[in-house]
């Protein structure tokens, strides 16, 4: 690995803030992250909600989707089984919204932060 090269992406406070087409492509990577890892948690609600709720795909889709978002079930499950996944699933939801808002935000945070804290005489 490079001196000027970190593990995850970012210059030290030390180095200079990165050009911005640098930070453009750490921040559509993120935003490809949080896609992925939404399109992940939303298949792993549809599979769920269609398994072991019994509903439809479209309406699996429907329910899960509106977990993921915050806005709520759709769908009351009626099995003890799908009772324990939409549970399961809403928890895991909420964790997960935290997660990928941080994995979208981290470039402009980390940005943001380095600005106000780089010394100006530094940069090159």
């Amino acid at each position: 690995m490079a001196a000027d090269k970190r593990a995850a992406g970012y210059e030290h406070i030390s180095q200079p803030v990165a050009k911005f087409p640098d930070y453009l492509r750490r921040q559509l990577r993120s935003i490809g992250f949080g896609m992925a890892f939404i399109g992940v948690a939303l298949y792993a609600g549809m599979l769920g909600y269609h398994y072991l709720v019994g509903l439809s795909w479209i309406d699996s889709y429907e329910n899960a989707a509106m977990i993921l978002s915050g806005m709520g079930p759709l769908a009351a499950p009626a099995t003890t089984a799908g009772k324990l996944f939409a549970g399961t699933y809403a928890l895991f939801s909420g964790i997960a919204v935290l997660a990928i808002a941080g994995v979208i935000a981290a470039p402009l945070v980390h940005r943001f932060l380095h600005r106000l804290h780089a010394d100006c005489g530094d940069r090159r």
